[in-house]
């Protein structure tokens, strides 16, 4: 069994951009995409603000293209899930079912996946008017009429980073009340083109090969509506993919990696020479090019640490 320098773990964005500066170092490095390999972006339709694509591109294109690079440095892949991870010793250990795989290194970069409503009618719209991120895809409804979903502060910015862009902005929210922080919900009161919409859920995303609107039922009468709507927003939090690191690597109450940064180590986490990246720790950007950026600090992190205990 060969021994890698490096074993990344998630083909998101992160992943894929550690291994790219890891094999260009002369690394030996694994790659473990997963059965479903390429990160959120895999779901999503138009990417028109990753640069330099001026015309944008479709979001699994640009994933093809990302693995593309990293293999053309000769980074190994494997297209399954890994089971196991022993990361407290080193060599690190990580199991692929009944393969074992051994590192000196690993960067830790399984993303975050956006929390859903669950219904057909949204899984089947998604990328097709239905998204979980507002900064991504605002655009795409420049002037028209949206809906969001939540109450927390991640719906609360959601909402008012729509409203800048969109003609009008219906939160439906299942309670009586938010739970996202006075300021922020003060600010979205005091936005004009924002309709709070209490105590509703969300029954249905109605439209054919996009969304037309959501139909909507009161949880108090059972009364439901239908909003004619263009877009709709879910805003109802992430859930970091972290269940594998779990008694071995610092996870903060929500599920995130904590980051141990120095001067010296940015990525660092809590165990030597376990590095993250991307949507796995980062809960406040969670963008492709931010994922990228981390995927370059780890790999560049790894490298020297390597370098430094070699």
């Amino acid at each position: 069994m060969a021994l890698y320098d490096a074993i990344v773990i998630g083909s998101g964005p992160a992943g894929l951009t550690a291994a790219i500066y890891t094999t260009r170092a002369n690394l030996k490095t694994l790659v473990v995409a997963g059965q479903v390999a390429g990160g959120q972006l895999m779901i999503t339709t138009d990417v028109e603000n990753y640069p330099g694509f001026p015309n944008g591109i479709l979001g699994p294109e640009l994933m093809e293209l990302w693995r593309k690079q990293a293999e053309r440095f000769h980074a190994d892949f494997v297209d399954d899930n890994v089971t196991k991870v022993d990361l407290t010793h080193n060599p690190m250990r990580v199991w692929v079912n009944d393969d074992l795989y051994e590192s000196r290194a690993a960067i830790l970069a399984t993303g975050a996946n956006a929390k859903w409503l669950g219904l057909p009618s949204e899984d089947r719209l998604k990328g097709h008017g239905v998204s979980a991120c507002a900064t991504c895809d605002a655009m795409f409804f420049k002037g028209l009429d949206v809906a969001a979903v939540g109450g927390g502060d991640t719906a609360m910015e959601e909402s008012l980073y729509l409203a800048k862009i969109c003609k009008s902005v219906a939160l439906i929210h299942r309670r009586n009340a938010f739970r996202a922080s006075h300021i922020m919900q003060d600010r979205v009161f005091k936005t004009p083109n924002i309709k709070v919409i209490w105590e509703h859920t969300v029954e249905e995303v109605l439209g054919g090969k996009k969304v037309e609107g959501v139909r909507i039922k009161n949880v108090k009468t059972g009364a439901a509506q239908d909003l004619k709507v263009q877009g709709l927003f879910v805003a109802i939090g992430h859930t970091p993919a972290t269940e594998l690191f779990a008694g071995q690597v610092n996870i903060d109450p929500r599920g995130y990696v904590i980051p141990q940064s120095t001067d010296e180590f940015r990525t660092a986490t809590n165990l030597p020479g376990v590095f993250v990246a991307g949507d796995v720790h980062d809960h406040r950007y969670r963008q492709a090019v931010t994922a990228a950026g981390y995927g370059c600090m780890a790999a560049l992190d790894a490298e020297r640490w390597l370098h430094k205990h070699a």
